[in-house]
């Protein structure tokens, strides 16, 4: 089994319901990605999970010099930002990318997948 990072893309700029046109839509939303995480759990696919706060509430930290240099706000001006992800455990690459479109869905954004490096 590998473990895959699926990361869930959305706007950087949020509404009043984040990317959701309505309360309602963002509930039914959050429901689906409930009910998708507990099928990840049943089938023995699920490593973790998360969702993320605005990217405006990042801070970057910068070790590499002497002294590190903290900065408020997100690494790079974008366009899209990761609003959470999932990190699973499956026997292939296929499917990964069945789970993630399923997530995909019931999330209702766009899912990269990538594999961890087997390093660690």
């Amino acid at each position: 089994m590998t473990h895959y990072l699926l990361t869930v893309h959305g706007a950087a700029e949020m509404g009043e319901f984040g990317s959701y046109n309505s309360k309602e839509e963002m509930a039914a939303s959050f429901a689906a990605t409930g009910a998708f995480n507990d099928t990840l759990r049943t089938d023995g696919y699920w490593v973790f999970a998360g969702g993320l706060q605005s990217a405006s509430t990042a801070t970057v930290v910068d070790g590499q010099g002497e002294t590190p240099v903290i900065t408020d706000g997100p690494y790079l001006e974008t366009k899209e930002v990761i609003g959470g992800f999932w990190v699973i455990d499956a026997p292939n690459l296929d499917v990964a990318l069945k789970l993630a479109a399923k997530g995909s869905k019931a999330c209702r954004g766009k899912v990269e997948v990538r594999p961890f490096d087997g390093l660690s």
